[in-house]
């Protein structure tokens, strides 16, 4: 039996916070149940890590109200330097701590009944289409961080895209946490109808202040039939913040759903990334690097799971692991039974850049159907000795040749970003963390 946790807010909060913001009552309903829940159930059990201790819910703050952008000149350095100057600042969100700071969206997207807007703002203006998907990929009764995730959302942000409607340039968003004991809940939703595209790009930044906070985060990522989503991230946020970061997806018929997913975090970090393929001929790749560095301890889970016939899941995870750090990489391919001539294949990699740094890369296959295709390979080690070698022998120095051997390693994500600030951005991040 679960150990009861007291959580530091009641009903009469809540019941505050959501009216206050104008929420529907079916919103206010579900955060409520989820809180009851959430002093019950127990934590998430990643393999090979530990986190009962870990600071997921001893904030002083819940909502912290900052000052908005009146425009994209007010922004910080740091933001502009992941965006793009042209249509794709039309299409931007900047969100800091937890107030929608700015927000566009171009006129002809619009036009075409998109839909790109804090989480809040669609709860109260999109609430009947909000309902059909909120926490429906992750459910509030799995453990104890989705219950209160589901109680204390307080950002994130809501895309919604119609049938046949392709949309050629990202939609960004960036999420700044810049104040210290405060909890962010951050929740994102992107639904793609059916034979519709997106791209979706979003940034996690915080300043590396002194203080402790948390961050529980989850994405819910929908690609209707022959819909197509892909999804990049790039998470940096301080040695101070804890994080919980939950991305799922659930592809329809011919859907595809495809991530890019730099995870630099420099404190304490869960995270699972879980893509199903529903629907016949739907198709899931996941490519994953991570920059682990000090003390810090994280663990990566990714799945994906098929149930349609003859679906694709691809898996790729590279990680970086210095100093002390602690890294697990679990990656899971299960094939249901009755999803026939479908295919799953992964890849895990690790580089371990000093003596004490432990990194494990569990690879796993769950099949469950004959006529399938399903293979996996799995490495831990230090740097290649011959590429050093090779490189060295042309006149680089050893630090600089290693510098390129895990630039070279980490490849296959940073060049997937499709905007490049965001990309240049990941680049610096790797640079700094392995490098310092």
């Amino acid at each position: 039996m679960a150990t009861e946790t007291k959580i530091p807010f009641d009903e009469t909060y809540i019941r505050t916070f959501s009216s206050g913001r104008g929420e529907p009552e079916w919103l206010t309903a579900r955060r409520l149940e989820a809180l009851e829940r959430a002093e019950r159930l127990p934590l998430p059990k990643p393999d090979k890590t530990k986190i009962e201790k870990w600071n997921f819910h001893g904030f002083a703050r819940h909502t912290v109200e900052s000052a908005a952008y009146a425009s994209l000149d007010d922004l910080p350095d740091a933001v502009k330097a992941l965006i793009e100057a042209g249509e794709e600042t039309k299409n931007l969100y900047v969100q800091r701590n937890h107030t929608p700071a700015y927000v566009s969206l171009s006129e002809e997207l619009k036009e075409k009944g998109v839909i790109f807007t804090d989480i809040l703002t669609a709860a109260r203006e999109h609430g009947d289409l909000l309902e059909r998907y909120w926490m429906t990929a992750v459910k509030p009764d799995e453990h104890r961080l989705a219950a209160l995730h589901a109680a204390l959302m307080n950002g994130g942000v809501f895309v919604y895209v119609p049938k046949n409607v392709e949309i050629e340039t990202p939609l960004q968003a960036v999420y700044i946490q810049d104040e210290d004991d405060i909890a962010l809940f951050n929740h994102v939703i992107v639904v793609a109808e059916d034979n519709s595209r997106v791209v979706f790009v979003e940034n996690y930044l915080s300043a590396d202040r002194n203080g402790q906070a948390s961050a529980n985060i989850v994405a819910e990522v929908f690609a209707n039939a022959n819909a197509r989503v892909f999804f990049a991230a790039v998470d940096h946020l301080a040695s101070g913040v804890t994080t919980y970061v939950n991305r799922r997806g659930i592809a329809g018929r011919d859907g595809r759903i495809e991530w890019a997913l730099g995870l630099m975090n420099d404190g304490n970090t869960v995270s699972e990334n879980i893509t199903r393929l529903v629907g016949d001929g739907s198709f899931g790749d996941t490519k994953t690097v991570v920059v682990s560095r000090g003390e810090q301890v994280q663990n990566f889970t990714t799945s994906v799971v098929h149930y349609g016939k003859h679906t694709e899941g691809y898996i790729l995870k590279h990680g970086v692991v210095r100093d002390s750090a602690t890294s697990i990489f679990n990656g899971i391919g299960k094939i249901e039974h009755g999803a026939s001539k479908s295919s799953a294949e992964q890849e895990s990699r690790v580089l371990m850049l000093s003596d004490k740094a432990r990194g494990d890369a569990n690879p796993i296959l769950l099949i469950d159907e004959d006529d399938v295709m399903a293979g996996h390979a799995a490495s831990v080690g230090r740097v290649d000795p011959i590429q050093l070698y090779y490189l060295m022998s042309r006149g680089i120095p050893r630090r600089e040749a290693e510098r390129l051997i895990i630039h070279g390693f980490l490849a296959p994500v940073v060049e997937a970003i499709p905007i490049d600030g965001v990309k240049n951005q990941l680049i610096e991040v790797i640079e700094r963390k392995v490098q310092s």
